[in-house]
């Protein structure tokens, strides 16, 4: 009787393990049917965003989490609705994805949708992934302000309508197909030589990083 009764503890821890367990998607940004990005004198935002997402990758694989990136390699092109899609495949609990700013002035940002857009026939996103991502989006920015503090500028968290893409189609084409909770993080400002300087070496990645990881974790996690 008490090995039967370890038994099935044993396979209750296991199976609460597997329940408890949370999946997040990262998404280095470019190239994509939007463009490969922009470039600074040190390095470009498509390597900026690889390096960081291998980083963020390892941060949160040793927390625990299941990791599906939406790149093979570096220079893959991914359109976004099929990004959106491989988030959406895996059920993640946060798709997280990463950009470098090409505007003027320097410092990080992250956004959200807020309403719905419209773009290549498909209208979204959902109004319950809507909702998740207005939850979402503060505890993410708030951890991640707090983590890069003194380190780089805190542009706020703002609607993805504030980009470029978003403006035009009512929302990030990502973030129209996306079925999950999503954030897009404009890492730094790439014409910004302090900016630059910071995200090309591997200790600013690092610290990018370590910083996504503890803000998506406040996100997937807020009982720990």
């Amino acid at each position: 009787m008490k090995l039967i009764s370890q038994l099935v503890f044993c396979a209750t821890v296991l199976a609460t393990a597997v329940c408890q367990a949370q999946t997040v998607c990262i998404d280095p940004g470019h190239p994509s049917e939007v463009g490969s990005g922009t470039h600074g004198k040190k390095i470009t935002e498509i390597a900026a965003a690889w390096k960081v997402a291998q980083f963020l990758k390892t941060e949160l694989e040793n927390a625990g989490i299941k990791v599906v990136m939406t790149k093979s390699s570096e220079n893959e092109f991914v359109k976004n609705k099929n990004r959106a899609s491989i988030a959406n495949k895996c059920k993640a609990d946060l798709m997280v994805r990463l950009h470098c700013d090409s505007e003027s002035g320097s410092g990080f940002a992250v956004y959200i949708p807020k309403k719905t857009g419209t773009a290549q026939g498909k209208t979204g996103p959902s109004k319950s992934v809507l909702s998740e991502c207005g939850k979402a989006g503060p505890i993410f920015h708030t951890e991640l302000a707090a983590r890069l503090k003194g380190k780089l500028k805190d542009n706020g968290l703002l609607p993805d309508t504030a980009t470029a893409v978003g403006g035009k189609f009512g929302a990030l084409i990502g973030s129209i197909f996306s079925e999950v909770p999503v954030v897009l993080v404009e890492m730094c400002r790439l014409k910004n030589p302090k900016d630059e300087a910071f995200i090309a070496k591997p200790a600013g990645q690092k610290a990018m990083a370590v910083a996504l990881a503890r803000a998506t974790l406040k996100v997937v996690r807020p009982d720990k």
